[in-house]
């Protein structure tokens, strides 16, 4: 169901309204999805076209770049398949599992790749000990980072998957959100309620914390980067989505609010205040609407969607300087969204009296064993 109570204003520092046209559109779906509605469509296996991951544990994300795919897994690991264009029928097989058997069998022959795990458990620094809860690929695509639960991420080589790096207790609690910006900054959300900021500073070969960003009230759930990098989202159980903005982007922020919204921690051993700088952000406004835990983020232009526990769907827009507008609620799940995309599907330009905007596919999967596919129609600003 599309609700159309909106748009609403969200706080912002600078108070201004948006508003927005937002519609879901009843035209025909793309051929090769199931079943039409006037709403959404949902999305079935097919019995011509059946794709399956094969494996024996719960998968926590999944991400594709050219003909791999990445998936995270509850068992602590990290399996890659090859996607064949030629065999849509056939199953997906796992051509690695992460860390490789070369990392597993090399490593412990060395005392120094074990960390200690509790007080009497020991495993090596490739190894993710807990649910691996969120992948994503570098922008250049050449590694992969993996966010788990047990408190650490690690960056794999995609060329060959050999574990580069381990940073260790990254956080205090699980992490549940990773994303990565074009110039290589690594953003993490944890349980913790913290967001860390790292980067592999200029003449270091590890990466190393250069902020810590305060505000959530509870744990952080999900985490989406603007295009350029110069925007971050963050989404927790405190049912808000904060903006934050690094200092010097998009308009910055007044320094009397700095202390209102954030505190920073630099770390002191990086001795580069500079670098340290670069990964300073504010909160620049919050967008609250959802009733529970924000669960998923993904930002495509100016567009930011939300999923959340209350089995809703939020689709959001940046107005004029910093305000944002709720353009519409998608309804339909019976139970907590936990995953988004959002995929542009045609665009036009304003002619004969008739504005132009752009068609765009939500894709939704929940905890009710749906994926929905929703076009929806936003108009030009």
């Amino acid at each position: 169901m599309w609700r159309r109570d909106m748009p609403m204003q969200q706080e912002s520092p600078t108070n201004n309204n948006t508003t927005s046209t937002c519609s879901i559109v009843s035209e025909k779906f793309p051929p090769e999805l199931d079943k039409v509605g006037s709403e959404c469509t949902h999305l079935y296996p097919s019995n011509n076209n059946n794709i399956t991951i094969e494996g024996n544990s719960s998968v926590k994300c999944i991400v594709v770049m050219g003909d791999k795919l990445f998936s995270a897994h509850q068992d602590h690991k990290v399996r890659v398949f090859r996607i064949h264009d030629s065999t849509p029928n056939e199953n997906l097989k796992c051509i690695s599992t992460l860390p490789t058997i070369n990392d597993r069998w090399i490593k412990p022959f060395w005392g120094k790749n074990y960390v200690k795990e509790g007080k009497n458990k020991k495993h090596t620094w490739v190894h993710h000990v807990d649910t691996v809860s969120s992948l994503v690929i570098s922008k250049d695509g050449c590694l992969l980072y993996s966010a788990s639960w047990d408190r650490t991420f690690k960056i794999w080589r995609v060329s060959d998957f050999k574990c580069m790096e381990s940073v260790q207790d990254a956080h205090d609690d699980a992490i549940n959100a990773i994303v990565v910006s074009f110039d290589g900054y690594v953003y993490t959300g944890s349980g913790d309620r913290k967001i860390k900021v790292w980067k592999i500073l200029e003449g270091e070969k590890r990466h190393a914390l250069v902020a810590t960003l305060e505000k959530h009230k509870s744990g952080v759930n999900a985490l989406a980067l603007s295009d350029d990098g110069l925007v971050l989202y963050s989404g927790a159980c405190d049912r808000s989505i904060l903006v934050w903005e690094k200092e010097g982007g998009g308009g910055g922020c007044p320094s009397s609010r700095k202390d209102r919204f954030l505190r920073v921690t630099h770390p002191s051993t990086t001795g580069d205040t500079t670098s340290s700088r670069g990964g300073h952000m504010v909160v620049v406004g919050a967008l609250r609407g959802h009733n529970k835990a924000i669960l998923c983020l993904v930002v495509v232009g100016d567009l930011v969607v939300s999923g959340s526990a209350d089995a809703t769907v939020r689709i959001w827009r940046r107005g004029e300087g910093r305000s944002y507008g709720c353009l519409g609620v998608l309804e339909g799940h019976a139970k907590p969204v936990k995953s988004l995309a959002l995929v542009v599907d045609s665009c036009y330009e304003e002619r004969d009296g008739f504005g132009g905007g752009s068609y765009y596919l939500v894709y939704s999967g929940s905890l009710d064993c749906d994926i929905k596919v929703w076009r929806i129609w936003i108009a030009s600003q």
